[in-house]
């Protein structure tokens, strides 16, 4: 399978079809039995474990169901840490998060932790923080699947608006048929296989 720059796609089928391991192979969060991952022409399965890490950090961004925001770090904070972790300059880290921010609607809750954050907030918050490296693609694994329809209505339009305003490409596992649907194209998926 192939994404192409600026792209929107989903990958679609029935619980168990394989979706999010195919995802976690693409993401390097897992090394594939077979077959070859290359990003931006660079095959990136056989990189050592360092080299891969730095690699996903300075690449791949990550948009998970459950937010996985650390409850001690602000909204901000939480942003900041993969850039932190890519030893990148703090201010310019912190400017860009609260850019970032401001673009997902949340400009007056960057000291608000993810108690004190609404769902789609904190949703928001995650979507922030997969883009403050700039990645080359972003992986979304069921990303409205906690959320109501008005909020996941609202983070489809902030993918497609993403794609617009920085021609961010997407990658997004759902069973949501409307966001699918809204996609540049669906990649479906039965029995561990693309259909």
């Amino acid at each position: 399978m192939e994404v192409n720059k600026g792209e929107v796609v989903s990958l679609t089928g029935s619980s168990g079809a394989g979706k999010s391991t195919l995802m976690h192979i693409l993401g390097t969060l897992d090394a594939p039995d077979m077959g070859e991952v290359w990003l931006n022409g660079r095959q990136i399965h056989h990189l050592k474990p360092k080299e891969l890490a730095a690699f996903r950090n300075q690449h791949i961004g990550f948009v998970f169901q459950f937010h996985h925001l650390l409850p001690e770090f602000s909204a901000l904070e939480n942003v900041c840490i993969p850039g932190w972790l890519g030893k990148r300059n703090k201010k310019q880290v912190e400017e860009r998060a609260a850019e970032l921010l401001s673009v997902m609607g949340l400009k007056d809750r960057f000291g608000h932790t993810p108690a004190a954050l609404s769902g789609g907030e904190q949703q928001r918050v995650s979507v922030a923080r997969a883009l403050i490296n700039q990645p080359d693609i972003v992986f979304a694994d069921e990303p409205t699947g906690n959320l109501d329809s008005a909020n996941a209505g609202e983070l489809h339009q902030l993918f497609f608006d993403l794609r617009k305003n920085f021609n961010q490409t997407f990658l997004i596992v759902t069973h949501n048929e409307e966001l699918a649907a809204a996609c540049d194209r669906t990649i479906q998926m039965k029995d561990g296989l693309i259909v």
